[in-house]
């Protein structure tokens, strides 16, 4: 399946991973690790995450070792990365 990642999930790709590097450096590349596998994953088995309430066509995987969850839907051949949130932000993602 084709993955694509939006420009507001790009943009919290390089802000997570700019954090991590900054505060973390140790972890950053575990976590970077992490997301390209957990992406990879819902790659092969898109419809193996939960969806979420508020829109079924969008579903939600944790990280697990990590405080972020990955937002995606499908989109006919494609996999489509909306967003990456951090746990810890109070104001939901739109």
């Amino acid at each position: 399946m084709n993955v694509i990642f939006t420009e507001a999930a790009l943009a919290d790709l390089d802000d997570v991973l700019a954090v991590a590097s900054e505060h973390y450096p140790t972890a950053a590349g575990a976590l970077e690790h992490r997301i390209r596998a957990v992406v990879a994953r819902i790659a092969d088995s898109p419809e193996s995450a939960r969806m979420i309430a508020q829109d079924q066509h969008i579903r939600a995987v944790p990280l697990v070792r990590y405080p972020f969850t990955i937002f995606y839907r499908l989109s006919g051949d494609h996999l489509e990365i909306l967003h990456i949130h951090h746990s810890a932000r109070e104001t939901p993602w739109e």
